[in-house]
């Protein structure tokens, strides 16, 4: 890893970058309770090797970035749009392309109307504008959540556990399920984790409504990529997003969970690589 702090407003954000900086920077944010490391290094550097710089970093309460007390965070989606921008800021980048998953699909669409002037493109994978009529989580998802109390946050095992039952509640009927891969994914982040309970604040933070309820004036090129068979963000939130936005494209990934699946790896790069070539 290619580690950079970056320390501003009080806060601090662990960076990673891959390729050179000369190139069009491509800026992946992560969902929620998930670090940069679900960015895959491969996935990073393939990317890279398109001709992209590749930004990843930890948002706050994951990973090595600034974490808040379980239970009480100190600060609001709003914030963590701005923390995309402060990362830009310190790799004097003056313009990106945004690729946000689930959560950090939500704060990609935050940036490019609270930002526009940084934002050269936008993907949104496997997220929403959480419009009110659209459909909720499946049962699965919801009962499954519901019984985060009894991971025990200081033990390695039960951390992983954790990470790999989630997955697997995740994943399309497509992709057979890698539970080596994703428990060997979840040690390395409980291992560089400055304290792995504050993932947990994702889930009480406020804000950002007053943004997705504009879905429809995001003015920048917009790649939608969506599984059919997504369980928490279901597929119509993504044709919702697709018919919202001007101008943007749809990627149906068929059988495909809630998730950035090795094998789906090819089609996702290939329309990445398209995507991320339009300059203003």
């Amino acid at each position: 890893m290619n580690e950079q702090f970056i320390r501003i407003d009080g806060i601090e954000l662990c960076t990673d970058s891959f390729g050179e900086q000369d190139k069009p920077a491509v800026l992946l944010i992560m969902g929620a309770q998930s670090s940069m490391i679900w960015w895959e290094e491969e996935f990073c550097q393939r990317l890279a090797e398109e001709g992209r710089f590749v930004i990843r970093y930890d948002n706050r309460d994951v990973g090595r970035s600034t974490t808040c007390t379980p239970g009480q965070p100190d600060y609001t989606f709003e914030d963590m749009a701005d923390d995309a921008i402060r990362v830009l800021d310190a790799y004097k980048v003056a313009q990106a392309h945004i690729v946000g998953m689930s959560m950090g699909g939500m704060l990609t669409q935050m940036i490019a109307l609270r930002h526009p002037e940084r934002v050269l493109t936008i993907t949104l994978l496997s997220t929403s504008n959480f419009a009110p009529q659209l459909p909720p989580m499946e049962e699965k998802v919801m009962e499954f959540f519901s019984n985060m109390e009894a991971v025990d946050w200081t033990n390695e095992q039960s951390v992983v556990r954790y990470a790999v039952d989630r997955s697997k509640i995740l994943v399309g009927s497509k992709h057979r399920f890698d539970e080596n891969k994703v428990s060997l994914l979840a040690k390395q982040e409980f291992t560089r984790s400055t304290n792995p309970a504050s993932m947990t604040n994702h889930a009480l933070l406020s804000g950002g409504e007053s943004y997705l309820v504009r879905t429809g004036e995001i003015g920048v090129p917009a790649l939608i990529i969506h599984g059919t068979e997504d369980p928490i963000i279901p597929f119509v939130h993504g044709t919702n997003l697709a018919n919202e936005i001007p101008g943007s494209k749809l990627l149906a990934l068929e059988g495909t969970g809630h998730e950035l699946h090795y094998d789906d790896w090819d089609i996702v790069m290939d329309s990445l690589a398209k995507h991320t070539s339009i300059q203003k």
